[in-house]
């Protein structure tokens, strides 16, 4: 799995992904915020603070040892993928906070999650090579380079051929989904004799960690006064990670499948637990949301 092919085709790929996520995103997107600065900021809260630190809550508890440890971690730190937007547009929620969620976590992501691998990494002391350096500023500019870059690329070109834009729209999400299931398989296969052990490891730690994840980001924007739509939004943004990056980082970067192992699992497990989570928030909901006009405004 840490062969040439994989050390290029992989961060290509994901590449691709981020281009087609940027191919959905205008500037509007981002200036968008400006109208649920509450809204906003308490899914930033989320998803920068509070999920890292159930993640490493759950790392303690569960006693993983230290590279699955570390690709928790990095799984998350990872942003929202353009899958949260297909949930959140299935459960009613608001699609467009969504997309502006998605645009500014990117952004955002490229600076944060060499900061939480290298605290990973320091804390967790992982054996395969890393000693206490971590993500150095190469590795930095590579994060940043395979997560922003191709997103502003992505936005260049909607700029100037919105129609193009369109067109790609439905190929790309197809795409993203193939991908990610071949990064899945190709992790699993590559650690298949360890993959049951795995599995042990980090099944239960990355199903407990979905659910909190969904959990949270629906029930702390509503206690703090959160509209239905915009917290089925938040749930889907927090709890729906871009484990194609977390992967790529744990493979690609830091040269590490086993590292990967927690992204590949979460990233099958998280289909049917956000639609279970989904239905259940919205049992009763989805129907009183499509007809009363104050559950539509944010």
């Amino acid at each position: 799995m840490n062969s040439p092919l994989v050390s290029v085709a992989l961060p290509v790929a994901l590449a691709i992904i981020m281009f087609g996520l940027g191919l959905s995103l205008t500037v509007a997107d981002f200036t968008r915020i400006a109208r649920s600065p509450k809204t906003v900021a308490l899914a930033l809260l989320c998803q920068l603070v509070l999920l890292p630190l159930i993640a490493f809550g759950l790392v303690l508890l569960f006693d993983l040892p230290p590279l699955l440890a570390v690709g928790m971690m990095v799984l998350a730190a990872s942003p929202g993928g353009t899958t949260a937007n297909l949930f959140s547009h299935l459960f009613r929620g608001d699609v467009a906070l969504n997309v502006s969620l998605t645009a500014v976590n990117s952004v955002i992501a490229a600076a944060t999650l060499p900061l939480l691998t290298n605290f990973a990494i320091d804390y967790f002391e992982p054996t395969e090579g890393f000693g206490t350096v971590g993500l150095q500023f190469g590795k930095v500019l590579q994060v940043f380079a395979i997560v922003l870059i191709p997103v502003a690329i992505g936005m260049a070109v909607r700029r100037f051929s919105p129609a193009f834009a369109d067109r790609m729209d439905r190929p790309v999400r197809i795409g993203s989904a193939l991908v990610l299931l071949l990064v899945i398989i190709g992790t699993m296969v590559a650690e298949r004799d360890n993959v049951t052990g795995y599995l042990v490891d980090v099944g239960v730690v990355t199903t407990v960690f979905c659910v909190l994840s969904l959990t949270t980001g629906y029930f702390v924007p509503r206690w703090l006064g959160v509209e239905f739509r915009q917290a089925i939004a938040c749930s889907m943004e927090i709890g729906i990670h871009n484990s194609t990056i977390a992967i790529t980082i744990a493979i690609s970067v830091l040269g590490s499948t086993e590292m990967a192992i927690p992204a590949a699992v979460y990233g099958v497990l998280m289909f049917p637990l956000a639609a279970g989570v989904g239905w259940l928030l919205t049992r009763g909901r989805v129907g009183i949301a499509a007809a009363d006009p104050a559950e539509q405004t944010g």
